[in-house]
Order: structure tokens, then C-alpha cells, then sequence
């Protein structure tokens, strides 16, 4: 779906501006939000290109930087941090050959962290895309990884 498509789903408010960046970010196979999009997200909502900036750097389930099909977002608050007694980053760095905020070879995985994702109850935690996974394991960790392997966004 072009930028244009998504615009005009949207009242010209800037109220929806966090929608428009989901969609935006969300329609893209590579995630992210480039400057030429910025900027005409700006003029549609007729907002400042530093406040669509300063939105797209706050949350992290956006970017302005081109990440895989698959962004894997590891939450790194207390509950996750002190439950993960197998190391959740060192687990996904290993099997897929790439460190913290990197992404693969081939452009399907990014590993990230984020806040807190509300699984604490379930902690350690991470997010794929919108799937949230809890109660990891090790091999948790891996088999989900490789179901991604085979699948599509």
C-alpha cells in the first residue's frame, strides 16, 4: 500500500499521527519510516517534521532506520532482567550470528530491546513484530526463531 493510501485513511488531525507511523511502519517489509515519509507525513497533518520525528524516536516499535522482516524486540525491565536465567539477547545473538540492534544478512531478523512489554507475570519476554512470547526458555527461544525461518510477516 503506497504512503498516500494510508494518508487517506486518516482525518488530516494530528491526533493520528501514531496510527499513521504503525501503518507506515507496518505496510514495509524493511520497518521503518525514511525522511521522505516524514516530511509528508508532516505536510498531510500539517505538523512540524521535528514532532513526527521526536514520535518516531520515542517508541520503540518505530524507526527511522531500515531493520529485517522480523524485529525481535527483548524487554529489558526488572521483571524480564531477573526471571532470564539463560540470557534471552545471548540466545537469539548466537543462533542468528548478530549482536544488539543488528540485523542479518539477509534482512529477516533485527534484534532490539524495549520497555516493558506488561508480561511480567510471565517474565522473560520478548516481541516479534505484534507477537509477544513469555515464559522463555532457551529452547523456546530457538524453536520460535526457526518458525519465523519458514514463515511470513
Amino acid at each position: 500500500m503506497s504512503l498516500e493510501k494510508i494518508l487517506s485513511k486518516y482525518p488530516q488531525k494530528k491526533e493520528y499521527l501514531i496510527e499513521i507511523l504503525l501503518d507506515v511502519d507496518e505496510d514495509k517489509k524493511n520497518h521503518f519510516i525514511s525522511e521522505e515519509e516524514v516530511t509528508t507525513i508532516a505536510k498531510h497533518l500539517k505538523i512540524k517534521e521535528s514532532h513526527v520525528c521526536s514520535v518516531l524516536s520515542f517508541y520503540t516499535l518505530l524507526s527511522s532506520r531500515e531493520r529485517g522482516e522480523y524485529i525481535i524486540q527483548v524487554c529489558k525491565d526488572v521483571p524480564c532482567y531477573l526471571n532470564d536465567n539463560f540470557n534471552v539477547v545471548e540466545t537469539i545473538s548466537k543462533h542468528l550470528g548478530i549482536e544488539m540492534n543488528d540485523t542479518t544478512d539477509d534482512r529477516m531478523f533485527s534484534l532490539e530491546f524495549t520497555a516493558c512489554i506488561g508480561c511480567c507475570e510471565n517474565a522473560p519476554a520478548m516481541r516479534i513484530n505484534n507477537e509477544i512470547f513469555v515464559s522463555l526458555t532457551k529452547d523456546k527461544v530457538i524453536k520460535i526463531i526457526d518458525s519465523k525461518k519458514g514463515g511470513n510477516s
